[in-house]
């Protein structure tokens, strides 16, 4: 482990692309918890997981040759292809076709798995992928979040914000139980009063009123955010301009993770006068988030730090962040 923390990588459901990044027939390579993987979605619009090498050579199904240079590996119906010698997977890893052989392999002919399949969901624009370190199946679902989703006319277009950061995603995750932050790190005009709420399992939710200072003066403002596992939280932020983020970390390595922060606002803001105030907004949220990454990328974590009675229900998040932890 990394040596500035040493706790592993948690299980959930991460963000690992988004819907509109992947069109049907087309795949990419992934790295994500140390590991290689191929993203592909089948012709009939099923996004699939496996991992990357194939069984018969270790040819990496990310990359594809000939039509396809540059770019993932060719997938042909349900399946996708080696590059390195045609053999043909399905989205449970088992092997559809070896073209040139005819007598199969023991476990191609009884149909058994050789490859490892990656549980799959999509939802809210994106594409997570279950992860769990013993492959224990999902034990709670992705949380649909109603302004992302494509029905709703209401809500404008997604605005992304991709940031790689050498950190660990419990780090960052507990900036939400750490309300004094707020003041000296992000510069709100008074500490703000904060509460956060558990319900006994994978889900947390809290409230942040943070008075934010503006050209106008001073504004009350809110943060509203629910954590659905690790992997998963938005934000709702309110009092200048109604602006939702899904905050999403993935862990890359032992060394990094990435940060997803993906917004969305009302249509109506984005269209009207107030398009400025808008867009500043998301502008100031990015600001935070690299204001963030500069300590979580050379702080240290402290397994019992010296709180005081200003401190925010730390204890208590650490505890809920634990049950993610196999190991």
């Amino acid at each position: 482990m990394n040596k500035r923390f040493d706790m592993p990588y948690p299980y959930g459901w991460f963000q690992v692309a988004l819907s509109q990044d992947l069109a049907a027939g087309e795949s990419r390579p992934l790295r994500y918890f140390g590991e290689e993987m191929v993203l592909f979605r089948t012709e009939d619009g099923q996004a699939k997981i496996l991992d990357a090498y194939c069984p018969h050579m270790g040819g990496h199904l990310g990359y594809g040759i000939r039509k396809e240079p540059g770019q993932g590996g060719e997938v042909r119906g349900d399946t996708i292809v080696c590059p390195f010698h045609g053999w043909r997977f399905n989205g449970e890893g088992q092997c559809e076709e070896i073209p040139y052989a005819t007598h199969m392999p023991p476990r191609v002919a009884d149909k058994q798995c050789v490859m490892k399949s990656w549980p799959v969901q999509e939802r809210n624009q994106m594409i997570w992928m279950w992860y769990h370190p013993h492959n224990e199946p999902p034990h709670y679902e992705v949380e649909a979040v109603e302004e992302f989703d494509p029905e709703n006319g209401e809500w404008g277009e997604m605005e992304i914000h991709t940031f790689k950061v050498k950190t660990h995603c419990q780090e960052m995750a507990e900036n939400g139980a750490d309300p004094a932050h707020f003041r000296y790190v992000h510069g709100v005009a008074e500490f703000p009063a904060s509460s956060m709420g558990f319900d006994g399992g994978h889900r947390r939710q809290g409230k942040v009123d943070a008075p934010m200072e503006t050209p106008r003066g001073v504004v009350d403002g809110s943060i509203e955010f629910v954590c659905n596992g690790p992997g998963q939280s938005y934000t709702r932020f309110s009092g200048i301009c109604e602006t939702v983020e899904m905050g999403n970390v993935t862990p890359i390595d032992e060394e990094y993770v990435e940060y997803n922060a993906i917004f969305i606002q009302p249509r109506a803001d984005e269209e009207s006068a107030s398009a400025g105030v808008a867009r500043a907004i998301i502008k100031d949220i990015c600001r935070q988030i690299e204001e963030d990454s500069i300590i979580w990328e050379h702080k240290l974590y402290r397994e019992k730090p010296m709180l005081c009675d200003g401190d925010g229900p730390i204890a208590k998040f650490r505890k809920w962040y634990s049950q993610f932890y196999v190991e």
